[in-house]
This record gives C-alpha cells, structure tokens and sequence, in this order.
C-alpha cells in the first residue's frame, strides 16, 4: 500500500523522536507506580484499563483518515500474542520487585536488548554489525552503572532476579512481536487491540492478588490515568510507531533511556540522590545509543 508508505528519509526525522519521547513516557511509569494507592498489580491493571479509551480514538481518528486494509488471521493473532506477552512482562516485572530490590529488578529487566537483538538477527533477518554490539555493550555497562550503587547479589534475591530477567525476555519477545506486525498494520490498531487483550487476561490476575482494585481519592484515580495516558498510550504507542522504521535492535537500545528518565525523575520529584556513578551511567548509555545508531538503517511500515 505505498499511499501508506513513508520515505526512508521522512520515517529517519520522525521514527528517532518518536522513540525518545516514548523512552522516556514510559521512564515515567515507576513514578506513576510509587504514587498510586493500589498495589503492583492492581496498578498494572489500571494503566491498560485506562489507556483503552485514548487508543480507541485514535485508532478511529487513522481509520477515517486512511481506511485500513482487512487484518489477516494471521496478524490478528500475532496481535494477540503481543497482548499476552505485555501480560508476562508486566507481571513477572511486578513481582520481580517482591523478591529482590528495586535496582535488581531495574538491571535485569533491561537486558531486553539481547533477547531484541538475537530476535531481530533470527526472526526480522536484521544485519547485526560489531559497532553495535559495541554500542549495546556500552549502553548496557551504563544501565549497569545507573543503579549500581543499590545492586545486591545473593541468594536472598535469587528468585526475584529470576523474575527480572524473564522480564526481559516477554518484553523483548514483545517488541520483536510488534516490529513484525508493523510491516502490515498500523500503530493504532496494533495499539488498541493489543492493550484490550493485556487488560481483559490482566483482570483475573488483579483480582486474585487479593488487592484493593479501586483508588481511595480521585487524586489517586488521577495518578492511575496519568500511567496509563502517559506511559501506556502515549509512551508505547510512540515506541510502536518508531518500530515500523527504525531496526528493533537499535530501538531496543534506546528505550534504555527509561531507566534514565525514572533515575532524574525520582531525583527532582521524590529527593532520591543521583551520585556520581548514576550521572556517569547516563553519559555511558547515551554514548551506547550513539555508537549503536551508526550501525542502523531505517526500516519501511505502515504507519
């Protein structure tokens, strides 16, 4: 469908913007998360319920302007799957933080830019060149390095790290996920019908944790539509966008300004001290990013 098509040099101006904005929206989610009333999961439950609206009108907002071609069966239900794989990411990353410490759970969620990458060399047929395993082994380091002053490593925490890094394996199973649907269909419709799937297999689960599922004030109500606005539509609907025209490997990357942004955020909004090594981290994952984009091209989506 060319009328659908953008030009490597149009998707390259506007896919990298995309993906920073949505790296950092979502960098935002742990502040939401620290400021809600409800427990994790509840939480979670919330910031999928919540989004659906917002990703409704947009995706009748692309439909008037372009009306879609039929979704495949085959689409359809890699859609689906890309659905249940956020429900794993999420929960595994919510009860990650019950059994080992906060920077733990952080280190090992983000190594999702190995499981994208082996993905994106196996599955999307991407050119994995040295310079950018430089580059995610540097921004990797500086990942490391933002929450090193708090890692803990030990039995005690064991399970908890466990949970961690399948984290990162839903996650990154995810972004392979949409990146391969992205050739196909549109960001909102992959948007709205993927959080629909997350938040209905979400609520069996919210509701077994035995937690309060309903805010005690409407300030409360407004941190919950807040993550699911800011983070949920808005922050993964961009990193979907950008992962139509940009390689999952390098987009991947990227995203590890989430932990930089929830890093300056907890320092300006909650006093959480940012020492020397968090502010060097930063400045090693960004050189990561900057190695790793000389070894990338833009992709071809449908938008």
């Amino acid at each position: 469908r060319p009328s659908l098509k953008m030009t490597a040099d149009r998707a390259g101006v506007l896919a990298l913007p995309a993906l920073v904005l949505g790296s950092i929206a979502i960098g935002a989610s742990p502040i939401f998360v620290r400021w809600s009333e409800l427990g994790p999961v509840a939480t979670a439950f919330h910031r999928m319920f919540w989004a659906l609206p917002p990703l409704y009108l947009w995706m009748r907002l692309e439909q008037r302007r372009q009306p879609p071609a039929p979704i495949r069966l085959r689409d359809a239900l890699q859609i689906a799957l890309c659905g249940l794989l956020f429900v794993g990411d999420l929960c595994f990353w919510h009860w990650s933080f019950l059994r080992t410490n906060v920077a733990n759970a952080t280190l090992f969620a983000n190594f999702s830019p190995i499981v994208v990458t082996l993905g994106a060399w196996l599955i999307l047929k991407e050119q994995i060149r040295r310079a950018f395993v430089l580059g995610m082994l540097l921004a990797l380091v500086g990942a490391a390095m933002l929450v090193g002053s708090s890692l803990e490593l030990g039995s005690a925490h064991v399970v908890g790290d466990l949970f961690g890094l399948i984290t990162a394996m839903f996650f990154g199973s995810y972004m392979i996920g949409i990146a391969s649907l992205r050739s196909q269909v549109d960001t909102a419709t992959i948007m709205f019908w993927s959080s629909l799937v997350t938040c209905v297999a979400f609520l069996p689960i919210a509701w077994a944790s035995g937690e309060s599922l309903w805010p005690r004030s409407p300030q409360g109500l407004a941190v919950l539509i807040g993550l699911a606005w800011v983070s949920q539509a808005a922050g993964q609907g961009l990193i979907a966008y950008a992962l139509g025209h940009l390689p999952a490997a390098f987009s991947s990357l990227v995203i590890l300004i989430e932990p930089l942004t929830a890093a300056v955020l907890g320092w300006v909004l909650l006093s959480e001290y940012l020492g020397p090594l968090q502010a060097a981290g930063a400045v090693v994952v960004l050189a990561g990013i900057v190695v790793a984009r000389r070894a990338t091209q833009t992709r071809m989506a449908v938008t």
